[in-house]
């Protein structure tokens, strides 16, 4: 068995992540409590242990080029801790005197999975696990990680701060089900839980650096500083309305909506990803009573969210399958049991519900149940002056007193509060979203910013 080198936790989550006894565990909190370090470590606790190349470990980031910082801090650690331990740099993997291996690998799309299909990981690490737009590659390989080893460890891994792409799909996964330290069990998945750091913990890194907290303090955005020092995952994160969206402005208490506002709905489909229906209101300038009995008056043709419809199964960016019809069915039943369902008019839907695929199309089954739409702008450019329209519409109203017209959303609705004022950007085409986010209350959001309202008579589903 290989001599190896002395190597401690630090007191605190460092300790707590790599002493984890459950299969499942995230490492999440600030910049700078060594949460690299961490997940390095957690594999490399059982190098010299006795189980020889039966312990073997693959380490992802989403690219390549993002793999040299993990390269650089693995050099500085394995080299110290394992003398004898090997990096071969021609293709990313760590050999250890015992015959254990550490692979270093990238995942940027749920197909990469393919090159790992059957097999065996007794260890898998995703270091920082809010650069993947989506679960998908994170929980396809989860297949991968097993041994036919008796008593061998088996561990699934991951580390991340706060913003990013994946911010959204992180939170909902690891933050909300339970507080840090607190194990999250449902149903008959396995015990998972997610430890926080605080840059306060890591002493080294204090001394070596007194002034690495002042920097911290020194970021200007205030969403990212947020996440960095204080490792804040209630934050707008990732940025197409980081800029213009307030959480203490637009959301807003349910009121009851004025007789003469004009109510509609929106429309995105989706199967195996979900749909989003939107229902809306929109001023005619006309003054409303909000829920704490002031009365305010909006600019003609502000837009009010007052209700949504989200078909999801729980999971972030997964749909629940169902069909048309019985979607249609579940908007019938919930314009029922609202006081102005009676005056909801057809909006804009995604044209893909007006293709007929092998006789079938989604419009005209949903229009059996008397759900109508209209067909969405899809006009050149449409994607980007979505974007653009609801980023003024959400900037207007900022404005005291407003003078343009805005965009709010009652507090009630979920899901826009959960996926949109975190949508990021596409990395290569700033103007428009990433697709890979969970962006379908998006998309139908966008629909409705750029439909023309008609003052022609309308089909009104009476009950």
């Amino acid at each position: 068995m290989a001599e190896r080198a002395i190597w401690a936790p630090q007191p605190g989550s460092q300790q707590f992540f790599v002493q984890c006894p459950f299969w499942e565990a995230l490492y999440e909190g600030t910049r700078g409590p060594g949460k690299t370090q961490g997940l390095l470590m957690d594999f490399g606790q059982h190098v010299g242990q006795g189980y020889g190349a039966n312990w073997r470990g693959v380490l992802f980031r989403e690219t390549y080029p993002q793999l040299a910082d993990v390269v650089a801090k693995s050099k500085k650690l394995f080299y110290q801790v394992f003398p004898g331990a090997k990096f071969n740099a021609s293709d990313y993997t760590w050999h250890f005197p015992d015959g254990e291996e550490l692979l270093l690998r990238h995942m940027s799309k749920e197909d990469d999975y393919w090159n790992y299909h059957g097999h065996e990981y007794p260890w898998i690490g995703w270091e920082e696990l809010t650069n993947w737009a989506s679960p998908a590659c994170y929980e396809a390989m989860k297949s991968c990680s097993r041994s036919s080893h008796p008593g061998m460890p088996r561990k699934y891994r991951s580390n991340c701060n706060p913003y990013g792409v994946g911010h959204n799909w992180v939170k909902v996964f690891w933050i909300d089900p339970a507080p840090a330290g607190v194990p999250i069990k449902e149903g008959n998945k396995p015990t998972r839980v997610r430890i926080h750091g605080s840059v306060y913990e890591n002493k080294i890194l204090m001394s070596a650096d007194p002034e690495y907290i002042q920097k911290l303090e020194s970021i200007t955005d205030p969403n990212k500083r947020k996440a960095w020092l204080l490792g804040s995952w209630d934050i707008v994160a990732g940025g197409m309305f980081d800029d213009v969206w307030r959480e203490e402005v637009h959301p807003l208490e349910p009121f009851d909506i004025p007789a003469s506002w004009t109510i509609d709905r929106s429309f995105d489909w989706g199967s195996a990803r979900p749909f989003s229906v939107g229902f809306w209101a929109e001023s005619d300038g006309t003054e409303a009573t909000l829920r704490d009995g002031t009365k305010r008056q909006f600019p003609r043709g502000t837009l009010f969210r007052i209700g949504e419809i989200y078909g999801w199964n729980g999971q972030a960016n997964e749909g629940c399958r169902k069909l048309a019809v019985e979607v249609a069915r579940d908007i019938v039943a919930f314009q029922k049991d609202v006081p102005w369902g009676h005056r909801v008019q057809p909006g804009p839907a995604d044209n893909s519900v007006f293709d007929a695929e092998n006789g079938v199309c989604i419009a005209d089954d949903m229009a059996k149940l008397g759900v109508r739409w209209e067909r969405s702008d899809k006009s050149p450019g449409s994607r980007r002056t979505g974007w653009e329209a609801l980023r003024k519409r959400l900037k207007a109203g900022l404005q005291h007193p407003m003078e343009d017209p805005g965009l709010f959303v009652f507090n009630n609705c979920r899901h826009f509060m959960r996926t949109v004022p975190t949508l990021p950007r596409d990395s290569k085409k700033l103007d428009d979203v990433d697709t890979d986010a969970e962006d379908h209350t998006g998309d139908e959001v966008r629909y409705r910013c750029l439909a023309v309202r008609k003052t022609a008579a309308f089909h009104a589903i009476n009950f």
